[in-house]
């Protein structure tokens, strides 16, 4: 038997944010992160939706990129003050993601850290409060999964919590918030969008109900991330549903090792002033984890039904599989993001030399494969990797070298 799990409810299209007057509650406390919500009014438009539904209102403001355990912990101690029976996350992947965490401690204070991060065992929740996710940017879809994405900053590890209990009640997706995104967040949003999509087709979960979903906004993303990139609001609006299909498929179909290696490697150089970008990671890490998974007859055939769908060509499973490799990497081109850990600068962008020095990475490089094998996506991967073959996959996507093996 197997699981299929949106949110009840998913208003979107421009000027959905005013859903939020429709919900049902007496207190409703809104997350959110640095600024942007409210700099562009959409946290002001928020409050006082939520005050025309009768609610009062309390912001928890602040949340930042790559939210830690800490921040966790103190919003889920002011919601515990406040008692919410709303909670409303809104802006990027980084205050959604923390506020499901924080609903978790909130309706359980007992529960640690540790405890959210077993899969698919956190304990009922809604015995205090609903949740609505409204995204101001197009990749993460965490709007509609049953993720949460949380740094230990102590250990330089992103840890996924997973379970359907945080599929939020309520997603808005507004195409409005996601036209203030800054450019870079546009490129690299959209490639982590794209690794959900091609990782939940070929993931060992796939299914009736999630394949459609993956492959549509795979062509979505194909005929609309650089335009969106390069200021087309129309495509941006477009992308802002494609990244949301996305999400409802690797939701329920699960992800793979392109993400297991981009949670432990995204901090994993932290002392040295930056960190791997989520989507950034993604975009380098996806090409060389086709190529190391196309071994797998099944999974080949997989990505050639992706090459063939969006129209790549080729004649036979390998060409299609190497026109799609070629396909991606010309797209990471176009959205200015580096090919490898090597040329990765500390400002995301392709140089000559990146801030991850060569032998910091080869030292850190057998800790670092270890937790990529034991992350959550890894088991949902069609070909599980040894600890020898993921220091030598992460290798290919520290020097950008071919995958032989």
């Amino acid at each position: 038997m197997a699981r299929f799990t949106l949110p009840r409810d998913l208003y979107h299209g421009k000027g959905a944010l005013e859903a939020l007057k429709t919900l049902k509650g007496k207190r409703a406390m809104i997350c959110v992160g640095g600024g942007s919500m409210k700099k562009f009014g959409f946290l002001d438009k928020a409050e006082a939706y939520l005050k025309e539904a009768g609610m009062e209102v309390e912001l928890f403001e602040g949340i930042e990129p790559d939210p830690s355990v800490e921040t966790v912990m103190k919003g889920a101690e002011a919601m515990l003050k406040f008692q919410p029976d709303w909670i409303i996350a809104m802006g990027g992947g980084s205050p959604i993601d923390a506020a499901k965490a924080m609903w978790i401690k909130y309706e359980y204070p007992e529960t640690t850290f540790e405890d959210m991060c077993k899969i698919f065992g956190i304990p009922t929740l809604r015995k205090k409060a609903h949740f609505c996710a409204i995204p101001s940017t197009s990749g993460t879809a965490t709007e509609v999964t049953a993720f949460s994405i949380i740094t230990d900053y102590s250990k330089g590890i992103k840890y996924p919590i997973a379970d359907f209990e945080i599929t939020p009640d309520v997603a808005i997706v507004d195409p409005e918030l996601a036209e203030t995104m800054p450019k870079k967040l546009v490129a690299h949003t959209g490639m982590d969008a794209m690794t959900h999509s091609v990782e939940a087709y070929v993931s060992t979960a796939n299914c009736d109900y999630t394949d459609p979903l993956a492959l549509h906004s795979i062509k979505m993303i194909k005929e609309d991330l650089v335009d969106s990139y390069n200021g087309n609001m129309d495509k941006r609006a477009s992308m802002h549903n494609a990244q949301c299909l996305a999400g409802m498929a690797f939701s329920n179909a699960l992800l793979g090792i392109v993400h297991s290696m981009a949670h432990k490697t995204g901090a994993a150089f932290a002392d040295f002033g930056a960190h791997i970008i989520h989507g950034a990671a993604n975009a380098m890490y996806l090409p060389k984890v086709i190529a190391f998974n196309a071994k797998d007859e099944t999974a080949k055939k997989r990505y050639a039904d992706i090459a063939d769908f969006i129209g790549l060509g080729g004649s036979t499973a390998d060409e299609k599989v190497q026109l799609l490799i070629a396909y991606l990497r010309k797209m990471s081109e176009d959205l200015n993001i580096p090919h490898c850990i090597k040329e990765y600068g500390a400002d995301s962008y392709p140089c000559a030399q990146g801030f991850v020095p060569e032998e910091v990475f080869l030292e850190r490089l057998p800790e670092i494969a270890k937790n990529a094998i034991g992350d959550a996506c890894t088991g949902s991967n069609p070909r599980q990797p040894s600890q020898e073959e993921m220091e030598k996959l992460l290798k290919c996507c520290y020097y950008d070298t071919e995958v032989d093996f």
